[in-house]
Formats: structure tokens, C-alpha cells, sequence
């Protein structure tokens, strides 16, 4: 027994020996360019293959090929580095966008190495050590030491630490940071291509098999928090050690089933383990806003769809029977189009839901699901669909706290555990046969049943696109946080639109399964999933169009060429995700636009000048201005100059449309965030002041608040003052060892506006975040009209009326100016969302034409309104204000200043954080200053700012 134990012992070390190296080349990838590398395990595979070919296809000697594939590994981390991920990190180095690309190389890799050495198993793979594992050992011992050394001791070290720290802030202290990037992908993809020649021999070699068995171990390196080398190295011994001692037990029955697929998926349940259980890593949004953002459809796109689809009616054989598969797969990716696209989560395990649609619909019409009768087909997938919708929780209940790198990795590793537990399982899927409904066995007849299914699937998505729950939906995808301070209930919208998408997914599945007559596993293979959400969206996640697209080539490209030429296709578009992020048919517009512009007609130098005449004498007007033209709200304010403007307009109301000419009028662009360095020298807001010397007018002062405003409307009722007082209690909060809040007591009195300034870092944010809901404080209570409210949500508390903006702007840019605006009213649940919407864009002058542009390109001032105005269609008892005036200019502040003095006078309680003196000694009622997380002065705005500035005058 003891000489077993010790066999499988030395097994698990060899085992565990690649998954460490795997965990130490992502976790150095990881904190020298902050990207988890999905393609590590299809750079695996494409070195595995490649030494198979020096030393098996060519002759070569192993030592040869392996120098040969060791030098190659390394290379092409460098060439990844510069040509993909160095220009994303240029542009910004959006998580989201490095996310995809890195899906998108591993797609690539994958349908690359299918083209080139076909997508048949190989078994010949030459061992390059010794199967004794203590050599492997060593290597990944060695491997760790030098690693941590280096990090730890020397220059490279010290470099490394400040980039993944602050990337930006290492440059500007003269560090090379793309050689730190460089020398990270170097490194971590040799670790990649020494784990693929080490397992080659002992699996069987294919496209698809050897990079998602090495992805699978990435539980180690997330078990050690992406960071500490000791912990993903002993993780992965223990697992493989505790894997192979799995096998010496063997219970009876069902147990025997269930431990043999642990034995053989260990790793799946770590990774299960480790995404779903552990601290979540990458908060950040993981989907390009870009990308998720609706796609314009080309004009008559949709009849040429159409017409394509009715098309294969028309085929026979072969032909008819292949695009049998496009509407069933349709269906499929429209599920991501409503999880990805319109809900902006990421989902990586589609595929699953997919094949259990397939699965349980064959076992319902075999007779073979526990404690269900045999069904017919059709009841049987419409059953199926029913029983998986369900589901979608597994990935829809781990969203609501995660987000980004997190939730990518929680959705795949679900997708993996059912793969490995459900369909690789033979007491699961053994001897399965699933037929077609008996009116439509042929193939003509079955396409036009999935027709009628795609409509169907179609219509249900264009609901989930329209109306309130498609506008709550995008402004979730646009901006979760904003959308949580507009009311809406964001952890209940996620789980509705993963459990849609499951349901969609087991619709599309049960119709592949139907269209092939058979239930196939690997059809559903979590490499699929990876394949599928690449293709959305590169094609425009949230396009119907794109999804039909993608179906249509991922069918047909695989079918009429050599197997691979799909998965390369969509491989390259995702790894140039970032170069065009708007997707194919965006860029080749954008292409043709700029080809006409170069081939237009040049004037010469006598049309130059007469046209400049004919345009000075059209600017010049023809009659005076009404007197109240310039108050018409957005028809005013569109063509209003920057020096008065609070809002400048585009001329076209498409958001596609040219630029105006360089003499035509432009709008502004959006001012710096000002701070009170810079603005203490403007003289106090007043509402009063006379227009500018200049001629620019002021932006509309907003109606008085008259009797129909105090009695209904967006700007809410003469609110009792009783009982409708907001108070903080012995307020503490804290971040880790760090005091944020230290026993904060404040009131907000209806009808008055109170004011927090004080130093950055004095926790005016912190203290702004606990009353909206944002942040929970570690002691004291938080009431409003003598309710406790310190544990409710931020929806919850909007919907009470509590009201919040923003420093940094939270519109929905895939919106227009009405929609923003309307979802505040909708999800606050106002009487009449029509009336409260109109009231609120007349109060802050954004009727008119601008209602209807998207708020994607507007200036900051008008997205300031927009804001403020979605926040007052709430109806609002309490509005927090978080330094409302940053980006606005003097005429914009004073246009502010006058609503915000109307919304006080009308009843309501408003709480400014604001940099801004002059606006604070303008507006407010009283005035507290706070400092380490303690308010130390309190009274009237005059009192305290002068006692204030004597003491800057003192010091």
C-alpha cells in the first residue's frame, strides 16, 4: 500500500508540475501588463504541435526541436505584446478591450493550428522529460525561486511592482514600461510553451483538447490572488497529488460514478472553487462599452437578411442540410446578444446552457429524465427550455457581485464544470438519439420550423430591447453604478437577463440537436463558448443583425473549407477588437467615408474665396432675434457660444453625421474638471447677472417654481417639512487599517441646501457614498423620516427619494437625452414617467431637437443637465449634489445655481460637495468642513469661509 501511495504521489507531482508552471507563467503576464492571458493555453498547444513537427514530420533531433520551440515561445509572447496588447495599453489599457483581444488570440491560435495540422487527435508527441517527476520538479521550483528573486531583489523587480501599480505614473518616472510588458509575455509565454511539450506526451494532442485542459488550471494561479508564486506553486502539487490519490478509492454505485469524475476534474472543482467562492480579482467592467454599444444597421440590411435566410428553402442535399445548423445557432448567439449586448455581462459559458437544452430535450423525448413521462419532440424542447431557464442563475447569481475578470472567469468556470461533470459523463449521455418533430422530419420542412423559432426568439429580444426594461437594461450595460442611483433594481435586472439568456441558449441548442438527430458534447465544448462570444462581439454584441451574421459564417465557413477557417476569421477581428471597436460594418463605413473625402473635388483659390464670401453672407442674419428666442430651450441652446453656452448642440440629429466645416459653427470641447485653485477668482454666481458684454446669452433661467410645480411634475410637491429630515448618526467607515469617516453627525433639513467642503482626502466622498447607499459604514445608523436606512441598496433609497449625482458624469451614453432622463422617472416609480420626463427636460432647457440625440458626444455641460435632470424626474425629497459645477463655466454655473435655489425653495433637502467657494457661499444654507474624516466647523456660509480664508491669510 505505502509503495502505491508513494507511485501515485510522484504522478500527482508530475501532474501538479505543469499546473504550476502555468500558474506562474499567468500570474507574471498578470502583474507585468494586467491582462489574464486566456490564449495561454492555445500558445500550449501551438508549441506543442510545433515540436512535434520539428522532431516527428521533419527528423529534426529532440534537442534541436526543443531549442527550436523554446526559442519560439518567447517570441511570440513579444510579437502578442507589441502588435496586440501594446496598442490597447496605448489607447487607454481598458481591461474590457484586452479581455476580448485575448479571447480573440486564443480563437485564433485554435482555428490556426486546426488549418494547419487538422483537428484529428494526435498521440505521437515526443517526450522531451524523463516521465520521473522530480525533474519537472525541479524546473518548477527553479523556475519560482528565480521568479520571486528577481521580482523581489532587483532592478527589473522594482520596475515591474511600479507598473502593475500605476502604469502612467512609472512612465513619468522614466520607466520603459512596454520593456516591463515585453519581458512579461516573453516570460510567460515560455512557461506556456514548456507546459505544452511536458503534457503533450501524456494527453492526446489536438486543437481543442490541450489548450482548454491547461486553461482548467487556472484555479491555481486565482487561488493565489494572481500574485504570490509560493501559493499557486503548492496549490497545484496538492491538487495533483490529491487527484491521483482519488483513484485509489472505489466505493459502489452511484459514488463510484461521481468520485472517478473528480479524480479525473479536480482542477474543474478548484476552478469552481476559486471563482465563485474566493475574493474576487478585476472589478472592472470586462466588455467594451464600444462594443456592446448598439451597432447602426446599414439601410436594407435586414430585407437582404431575410432573403438570405429564405434562400436555403431552395437547397437540397448536403447544402440544405448544413444550413439546417445557421437558425438553430442564430438562436444561440442571440441569447449572448441579450446577456452581452444588451445587458453588458460577460458570459463565457453560453455553451452550456446550450447543451443542456440539447441534452435534456433528448432525455425527455427518450423517456429517460427521473420522474418525467416520454414527450413528443416539441414539448419536449419547450419543456427543456423551461427546466434550463432556471439555471441561468448559476452564472446570473455570481454577477450580481462581480464584474469584469471576476465574472469572465466564474461564467467560464461554469461552463467547464458542466462540460466535465454533465456531458462528459456516459451515465449522462450514453446511447442518445433525439429525433425531429413528426410533421418535420425532412430538412426542408425542420428549416421551416427554425424559422418560425428564430422569429420568435427575434421578437422576444426586440422586447427586452424596448420599453422600460430595455432602457433599464442599457443603462445597466452603459453605467451600473449610475443605473443603481437611478432606481434601478440592477442585481434583479442581471438575473433576468441570465436567465433569458439561458433560456435562449436551450432553445438554440435543442434545435442543433434536432437538426443533427443526435445529442453531441463536443458541439457544446467550452472552447465553443469561447468561439461564440468572440464572434458577438466583434460583430456588435448588441446587433441582432451581427448575431445572424456570425451564426451564418461560423456555419458556413467551417462547412465549405477546411475546419478552422471560422474560428481564424473571428480570431483575427477580436485580436483588432481595438481598433475598431464599433465592429466590421462600422470601420468599412468609416472607411468609405474617409476614401470619398479623399476623392472629392478640390476648389481652386478664386472658389475657395468666393465660397467664403457666400458663407459669411449666409451666417450673416437677416432680421433681429426675438426677444425670447434665446429661452426656447435646446433650440436656443444649440446654437449658443462657448462663452455663454450650457449646452451646444449638434446641427444633424445623427450622431454618425460628418463634422462640421472648419468655418461653421463648433461645439466647445468639454472643459477640464476645474478646482478651486483655478476658479476662485470668478466672482460669485447670481442669478442676477447681466448678459455678457460680448453679446453671448446666458442658458435659460429655469421657470419659477409656480403652483404647477409645487403640485406636481417633475420637480416634485411642497413637501411637508415634518418627518422628512435626512440625519447621520455617530457616522464611522473605514477601508482596511484606514479611517475614512470618524463619528460624522449630520442633518438635512427640507428646503435648505447644505454644504461639505474641505481638503481631498477629508472624506467628503466617503461620507457622500454612505448616504447614497454606495458604501456600507462599519458603525452608526443613517435615517430618513424616521426610517433606519443604513443597510438599504441604492435603488432602494432612490426609491424613498433619495436622489443622487455624480463628480464623474454617470449619463448612458447608448441612450438619448429623453431616455436618460426617462429612466429616472420610470424606476422611481412616478405617477405619469411621460409628464415628470417632459417637466424635467423643459426645467433644465434640454427639450426640443437635442431630447433626441444620443448623450454619446455631447459637451460636459449639457451632460451635466442631462445628469441633474434624470435625477429630478425621480421627483427627489433629497438631492445629493457630488461637485456638481466640475466642467461647467461661469454662465453654466450660474444657470445651476438658480435651479438648485428653485428645487430648495420647492421643499427639497440638497446636500453640495463642492471644491467651488464662491458656488458654496452663493448656495448654501449652512456649511460644514470636514478634515480626517471629522467635521470641524459648522455655521453659515459667511461665518465659516471667512474664518476659513483668515486662516489661509494667517498661515
Amino acid at each position: 500500500m505505502s509503495s502505491l501511495t508513494y507511485d501515485l504521489t510522484l504522478a500527482g507531482l508530475s501532474v501538479g508540475s505543469a499546473a504550476a508552471l502555468t500558474g506562474i507563467g499567468l500570474i507574471v503576464t498578470y502583474r507585468a501588463t494586467g491582462v489574464l492571458n486566456f490564449a495561454h493555453g492555445a500558445i500550449a498547444m501551438v508549441c506543442a504541435y510545433a515540436l512535434r513537427q520539428c522532431v516527428v514530420e521533419w527528423g529534426w533531433p529532440l534537442w534541436a526541436g526543443a531549442a527550436v520551440t523554446l526559442l519560439l515561445a518567447p517570441g511570440l509572447g513579444v510579437v502578442l505584446e507589441r502588435f496586440v496588447f501594446r496598442p490597447l495599453s496605448v489607447l487607454g489599457g481598458d481591461p474590457a478591450q484586452t479581455l476580448v483581444a485575448s479571447i480573440g488570440v486564443f480563437v485564433l491560435l485554435v482555428g490556426g493550428a486546426a488549418l494547419l495540422w487538422g483537428q484529428g487527435a494526435r498521440d505521437d508527441a515526443p517526450e522531451l522529460v524523463s516521465s520521473d517527476p522530480w525533474g519537472q520538479l525541479a524546473v518548477v521550483l527553479v523556475l519560482a525561486a528565480g521568479v520571486g528573486a528577481v521580482i523581489r531583489w532587483t532592478r527589473f523587480g522594482r520596475e515591474l511592482r511600479a507598473v502593475v501599480d500605476d502604469r502612467h505614473l512609472a512612465v513619468l518616472g522614466g520607466i520603459d514600461a512596454d520593456r516591463v510588458a515585453a519581458a512579461g509575455w516573453a516570460f510567460g509565454a515560455f512557461t506556456a510553451g514548456l507546459t505544452g511539450v511536458l503534457l503533450a506526451p501524456y494527453v492526446r494532442l489536438d486543437p481543442y483538447g490541450l489548450p482548454l485542459l491547461v486553461m482548467e488550471v487556472v484555479a491555481v494561479a486565482v487561488a493565489a490572488r494572481m500574485r504570490n508564486l509560493p501559493v499557486a506553486v503548492l496549490v497545484a502539487l496538492a491538487i495533483g497529488v490529491g487527484q491521483s490519490q482519488l483513484t485509489r478509492l472505489h466505493p459502489s454505485g452511484w459514488a463510484e460514478q461521481l468520485l472517478q469524475a473528480l479524480g479525473a476534474n479536480l482542477f474543474v472543482v478548484a476552478l469552481l472553487l476559486a471563482a465563485l467562492a474566493l475574493p474576487r480579482i478585476g472589478t472592472r467592467d470586462a466588455l467594451p462599452r464600444t462594443a456592446s454599444a448598439r451597432v447602426p444597421t446599414p439601410p436594407g440590411a435586414w430585407i437582404v437578411a431575410v432573403v438570405l435566410f429564405l434562400l436555403p428553402l431552395g437547397f437540397a442535399g448536403s447544402d440544405l442540410h448544413t444550413s439546417v445548423q445557421v437558425p438553430a445557432l442564430g438562436v444561440v448567439l442571440l441569447s449572448l446578444v441579450v446577456v452581452t449586448g444588451r445587458g453588458g455581462q460577460i458570459s463565457l459559458g453560453q455553451a452550456a446552457y446550450a447543451g443542456l437544452g440539447a441534452l435534456f430535450t433528448a432525455l425527455l423525448a427518450a423517456g429517460r429524465f427521473p420522474g418525467l413521462p416520454q414527450l413528443p419532440e416539441l414539448p419536449a424542447l419547450a419543456l427543456a427550455v423551461l427546466l434550463v431557464a432556471p439555471l441561468g442563475l448559476l452564472t446570473g447569481w455570481p454577477a450580481i457581485t462581480r464584474r469584469g475578470l471576476a465574472l469572465a472567469l466564474a461564467t467560464f468556470a461554469v461552463g467547464v464544470g458542466v462540460s466535465r461533470f454533465v456531458f462528459a459523463q456516459p451515465y449522462a449521455t450514453a446511447g442518445l438519439t433525439l429525433g425531429r418533430p413528426a410533421a418535420f422530419e425532412g430538412d426542408r420542412a425542420y428549416y421551416v420550423l427554425e424559422l418560425v423559432l428564430l422569429a420568435a426568439a427575434l421578437w422576444a429580444t426586440r422586447l427586452l430591447r424596448a420599453g422600460r426594461t430595455g432602457r433599464a437594461l442599457a443603462a445597466m450595460r452603459d453605467h451600473e453604478t449610475g443605473a443603481s442611483a437611478a432606481g434601478v433594481q440592477v442585481p434583479r435586472l442581471k438575473l433576468l437577463a441570465f436567465v433569458a439568456g439561458a433560456a435562449l441558449a436551450a432553445l438554440g441548442g435543442g434545435m442543433l440537436g434536432m437538426g443533427v438527430r443526435a445529442f453531441d458534447p463536443g458541439a457544446f465544448d467550452p472552447v465553443r463558448g469561447l468561439l461564440w462570444f468572440a464572434a458577438v462581439t466583434v460583430l456588435g454584441a448588441d446587433s441582432t443583425l451581427g448575431a445572424l451574421t456570425a451564426a451564418a459564417l461560423l456555419v458556413g465557413l467551417d462547412a465549405g473549407a477546411r475546419g478552422g477557417v471560422a474560428a481564424a476569421l473571428i480570431g483575427v477581428l477580436a485580436v483588432l477588437v481595438g481598433r475598431f471597436p464599433g465592429g466590421p460594418y462600422e470601420a468599412l463605413r468609416t472607411g468609405a467615408g474617409r476614401l470619398r473625402l479623399r476623392r472629392e473635388v478640390r476648389l481652386t483659390a478664386v472658389g475657395v474665396a468666393v465660397r467664403g464670401r457666400l458663407r459669411t453672407t449666409e451666417r450673416r442674419p437677416t432680421h433681429p432675434p426675438a426677444p425670447d428666442e434665446a429661452d426656447r430651450g435646446a433650440e436656443g441652446a444649440a446654437t449658443r457660444t462657448r462663452q455663454g453656452a450650457a449646452t451646444v448642440a449638434p446641427t444633424s440629429p445623427s450622431p454618425q453625421a460628418p463634422p462640421a466645416p472648419a468655418d461653421g459653427p463648433q461645439p466647445p470641447p468639454a472643459p477640464p474638471t476645474p478646482h478651486h485653485e483655478t476658479r476662485t477668482s470668478r466672482p460669485p454666481a447670481n442669478h442676477n447677472a447681466p448678459a455678457p458684454a460680448d453679446g453671448a446669452q446666458p442658458p435659460p433661467a429655469p421657470p419659477a417654481p409656480d403652483h404647477e410645480t409645487r403640485t406636481g411634475g417633475a420637480g416634485g410637491k411642497l413637501r411637508a417639512a415634518a418627518g422628512r429630515v435626512l440625519t447621520t448618526h455617530g457616522l464611522h467607515a473605514r477601508y482596511g487599517t484606514f479611517t475614512a469617516l470618524d463619528g460624522i453627525d449630520l442633518t438635512l433639513h427640507p428646503g435648505r441646501i447644505t454644504a461639505v467642503i474641505g481638503p481631498n482626502g477629508a472624506g467628503k466622498t466617503t461620507l457622500f457614498d454612505c448616504l447614497a447607499g454606495t458604501h456600507r459604514p462599519t458603525h452608526g445608523q443613517i435615517r430618513y423620516a424616521g426610517r433606519d436606512i443604513t443597510r438599504l441598496p441604492v435603488h432602494a433609497r432612490t426609491r424613498l427619494g433619495i436622489t443622487r449625482t455624480f463628480q464623474q458624469l454617470a449619463v448612458f451614453p447608448t441612450l438619448t437625452v429623453t431616455e436618460n432622463v426617462r429612466v429616472g422617472a420610470e424606476q422611481s416609480h412616478t405617477p405619469d414617467p411621460a409628464a415628470a420626463t417632459r417637466h424635467a427636460l423643459r426645467l433644465l432647457a434640454l427639450d426640443g431637437p437635442l431630447s433626441t440625440l444620443p448623450a454619446a458626444g455631447l459637451p460636459t455641460g449639457t451632460l451635466r443637465r442631462v445628469e441633474l435632470a434624470r435625477a429630478l424626474a425621480g421627483n427627489p425629497r433629497v438631492l445629493l449634489l457630488d461637485e456638481p459645477a466640475a466642467g461647467l463655466d461661469t454662465a453654466e454655473v450660474t444657470a445651476l445655481a438658480r435651479v438648485l435655489k428653485a428645487l430648495a425653495t420647492d421643499g427639497t433637502a440638497l446636500l453640495v460637495v463642492e471644491h467651488d467657494l464662491d458656488l458654496v457661499a452663493d448656495l448654501a444654507d449652512v456649511v460644514h468642513v470636514m478634515a480626517a474624516g471629522r467635521i470641524i466647523a459648522s455655521g453659515p456660509p459667511e461665518h465659516v469661509l471667512d474664518t476659513l480664508r483668515a486662516r489661509e491669510t494667517t498661515a
